[in-house]
């Protein structure tokens, strides 16, 4: 069985303005591209810091928040409690360390929620000026693209991130194979 191309080389999405297509593509992507890294990581090495890099837990959880925290400037809304909230928690502390499938459904559902909104997004509004935080302005199509390349810097650092933890397991497992270690 092959492999699908990437979401750019499959064509259209249904609903999408073209103007705002690479922004979906994008999107998607990342969750397809973060979905594979992580499968089989346990919760430990989802949390695990490696040469001080944030954790993988840390990328896919403010994969969910910021992704929806700049598509509610996009609108022209302010972030509300629950957002901010998020934010807070997204660094992870304690006990509060979900387990990948948590995390990937969260992810799933901010990325549904995006393309839902990309399909309702008016044309004529991408050039409107928007308010980022308290000081800061972006236009809306500026915003849903730093959006979607945002999303995809995090994802290579899941990818990358996900490949090393899978390195120092395979270097730990022969090491202890080679000093007889059960």
């Amino acid at each position: 069985m092959s492999e699908q191309p990437e979401v750019w080389l499959r064509g259209p999405i249904a609903g999408i303005d073209p103007w705002l297509m690479p922004a979906a593509h994008a999107l998607l992507q990342t969750y397809e591209d973060v979905d594979r890294a992580v499968a089989g990581l346990s919760t430990a090495d989802l949390w695990r810091s490696v040469g001080g890099a944030a954790p993988l837990g840390f990328h896919l959880r403010h994969l969910s928040g910021s992704t929806d925290r700049l598509f509610t400037y996009a609108r022209g809304e302010r972030l509300n409690d629950a957002q901010r909230a998020f934010l807070a928690a997204e660094k992870g502390s304690g006990d509060d360390t979900p387990d990948a499938a948590t995390l990937l459904a969260e992810l799933r559902r901010t990325i549904d929620a995006c393309i839902e909104r990309l399909r309702v997004t008016p044309t004529a509004s991408l050039q409107e000026v928007r308010t980022v935080g308290r000081a800061a302005s972006s236009t809306a199509i500026g915003l849903l693209f730093h959006a979607a390349e945002h999303s995809q810097r995090h994802a290579g650092q899941v990818v990358t991130t996900a490949m090393i933890l899978r390195g120092l397991g395979a270097s730990r497992s022969t090491d202890e194979r080679r000093l007889g270690v059960q």
